[in-house]
């Protein structure tokens, strides 16, 4: 009776176990997505701010050999505010989604730029 006992009080805790490791994985592999997905939407930023913003639309693609299955996806848009005058800058709103895989993981940022004519 003692060791049925005691292989009930191993299997509780080798189960409790086995479900904590499974969590660690996944959140190490979410961690390392956020941490490489942030990297990769600064990089692809800068190159946006390098580009003329008035040709800015819809642009997509992966970031080659370096970060297989990374894909990012860009949108822009001309946004209306009545913050800004008759005859200012015209304000871009650029979304910016990183994806790895089959977008099963994915990292949105939403900035906002002036484009002055």
């Amino acid at each position: 009776m003692e060791v049925m006992v005691a292989l009930a009080v191993v299997a509780i805790a080798l189960t409790a176990v086995y479900r904590m490791h499974s969590q660690t994985l996944f959140m190490d592999q979410r961690g390392r997505f956020d941490t490489v997905a942030t990297l990769l939407a600064r990089q692809k930023l800068a190159e946006i701010d390098t580009q003329d913003l008035a040709d800015l639309t819809i642009d997509e693609g992966d970031f080659g050999d370096d970060y297989p299955g990374y894909r990012w996806q860009m949108e822009s848009e001309t946004v209306v505010s009545d913050l800004i005058l008759e005859g200012g800058p015209t304000l871009k709103r650029i979304t910016l989604t990183v994806d790895y895989g089959d977008g099963e993981t994915t990292f949105a940022i939403t900035t906002y730029r002036h484009l002055y004519e």
